[in-house]
């Protein structure tokens, strides 16, 4: 059985979908995937056993958008289902030349606060007709490192949606200089965010401390998944990064501010910590603060996360 799976184009969204594609294979255990989506997400499933095939759409930088989905589906030939966990105009367009009787897009159920694992998952429930509860999230990889000699810290100060989930470097820096004589440390960032995660690397510097590295711009998102989960302490904003950190249980701070940390939060990961303020105008879901102020990211101090973690 040939089953298309359109993913999120968000690194974070795509890992949250991983445990409704799990149930998926359940309801179908002689299938073969088909994952379509952004460069980044896919990158998710590139070692998955049941994925026969990977499709990136790279069509919104074509000039002919439409035109590049229409022959990226028909690039697809028949399937026997197809699922999209996406619900705007361009899916329903991708979706209507799909070959195939069955096919779905993702639709919100309840406008209950609910986390967005949850709402993947009722929705193949939904449109398979099927009962499965979601259990953890799923990262295939490559091979299995070995464990790191020294305990190793993660900081990844960047978010790729915007700056309103951004904390600031200067309290990440404070954060990793208070531990760095329990930990190593890596540094973790996009090349969008080698300047943010530069100005820790100049905290680091001016305090003395040299067991740091510094991965920004230097990793993919294959190498970003085995770095991370070999970490034993992740201190992370809201983002892509977070969620992979969840698959694997790795110990994490997660730093919220403007988005809901209910709804997006690490699923099933019993070593999370969340560390936020609680605030009038938050969650705001903007990527800019609107009132100009960001305190529930101002407000947030290293001393927070310290204590969050007993030190």
């Amino acid at each position: 059985m040939r089953i298309l799976i359109e993913i999120p184009r968000w690194l974070g969204d795509a890992v949250m979908t991983t445990p409704a594609i799990e149930n998926v294979i359940k309801a179908y255990p002689e299938s073969e995937l088909i994952i379509f989506g952004s460069y980044v997400a896919t990158r998710l499933f590139l070692h998955h056993p049941q994925v026969s095939q990977i499709i990136i759409d790279e069509s919104k930088s074509q000039k002919f958008r439409y035109l590049s989905l229409y022959k990226l589906a028909k690039s697809v030939g028949r399937v026997d289902l197809a699922l999209s966990f996406r619900k705007n105009f361009t899916t329903k367009y991708l979706l209507f030349f799909i070959k195939t009787s069955q096919k779905y897009h993702y639709a919100r159920y309840t406008k209950e606060e609910i986390h967005q694992v949850i709402r993947y998952n009722d929705f193949i429930n939904k449109s398979l007709k099927i009962k499965t509860e979601p259990l953890g999230l799923k990262i295939y990889r490559k091979s299995t490192l070995p464990h790191n000699p020294k305990p190793q810290l993660g900081i990844n100060a960047g978010a790729t949606y915007g700056s309103a989930k951004r904390w600031y470097p200067e309290e990440f820096a404070k954060v990793a200089i208070a531990l760095s004589s329990e930990y190593d440390i890596v540094l973790f960032g996009s090349k969008g965010e080698v300047e943010i995660v530069g100005e820790i690397e100049k905290a680091l510097q001016k305090s003395n401390i040299s067991n740091y590295t510094n991965l920004a711009g230097k990793t993919s998102v294959e190498e970003l998944i085995e770095a991370i989960a070999t970490l034993d302490l992740f201190i992370t904003n809201d983002s892509g990064p977070m969620h992979i950190a969840g698959a694997f249980g790795i110990e994490t701070v997660a730093i919220f501010g403007p988005t809901k940390h209910t709804e997006t939060h690490q699923w099933q990961n019993p070593k999370e910590h969340i560390v936020r303020k609680e605030m009038a105008c938050s969650p705001c879901m903007k990527r800019v603060c609107p009132l100009k102020h960001h305190e529930c990211m101002k407000l947030l101090s290293a001393e927070d996360v310290l204590r969050r973690l007993g030190r």
